[in-house]
């Protein structure tokens, strides 16, 4: 659906880089990469989140809605930071926008979802041409237009918005964000497959059970079993 690029910064070695941290706390040797893997292994399958936290992820993400990206915006344990396309300075005169799949196979429903947002466009090049600032433009613009955001944040703030935003209750578009992001880790370092392979799953996979009032039946729901 839309991009995902994984910035240098990085951490390429996340599983080596918590065994290391952890190592230091423990007063354990820290230069073997395959031990230190293997400890990290072992934290994070104990539940010991907090050494997570120094695994670190940047990322570009783009091609999303404004709306989709104003849910990532709740995330804000560990500390993350962001940065968003400036509608303030960037013309947005032909912005690219997304169309729900709901819509898009109804051709009556998406031929009004167009048209509303054609109207919209032209609102804005109308409003420029009068010499109006791109500021006040964008007041116009639609939640379903597409923007561009710089992310930073730590694999453990990652791991806990995968529980809530993997799950079948989650809007549509977050899903395929994260799949996406899924997708753009475990291709950038084997250690991250590992962690998206192991760590980034709904909720009720850990629990066994389903914890949502309305349940999608991947598991059972807790007054059940």
């Amino acid at each position: 659906m839309g991009t995902i690029t994984i910035l240098e910064e990085t951490t390429r070695f996340p599983l080596q880089k918590i065994g290391q941290m952890a190592g230091i706390c423990w007063n354990s040797p820290t230069d073997n990469p395959e031990k230190n893997k293997k400890r990290a292994i072992d934290c994070i399958k104990s539940g010991h989140g907090r050494v997570m936290e120094y695994a670190s992820v940047e990322l570009i993400i783009e091609g999303y809605s404004a709306r989709c990206i104003r849910e990532w915006y709740t995330h804000i344990a560990g500390g993350p930071t962001r940065l968003q396309e400036s509608t303030r300075y960037v013309d947005e005169s032909s912005f690219p926008y997304v169309m729900p799949p709901s819509i898009a196979k109804n051709e009556e429903a998406k031929a009004i979802y167009e048209n509303t947002m054609k109207s919209i466009q032209e609102g804005y090049k109308a409003l420029i041409a009068l010499a109006s600032p791109k500021e006040d433009c964008a007041m116009i613009l639609p939640l379903g237009m597409t923007t561009k955001i710089v992310d930073k944040r730590n694999l453990r703030s990652l791991i806990d918005m995968s529980k809530q935003r993997m799950c079948s209750r989650a809007y549509w578009e977050y899903r395929e964000l994260m799949r996406d992001i899924c997708k753009s880790l475990s291709e950038y370092s084997e250690e991250w497959k590992w962690l998206v392979d192991n760590c980034m799953h709904p909720k009720c996979d850990d629990l066994g059970y389903c914890p949502e009032k309305k349940s999608c039946g991947r598991h059972a729901k807790k007054e059940e079993i």
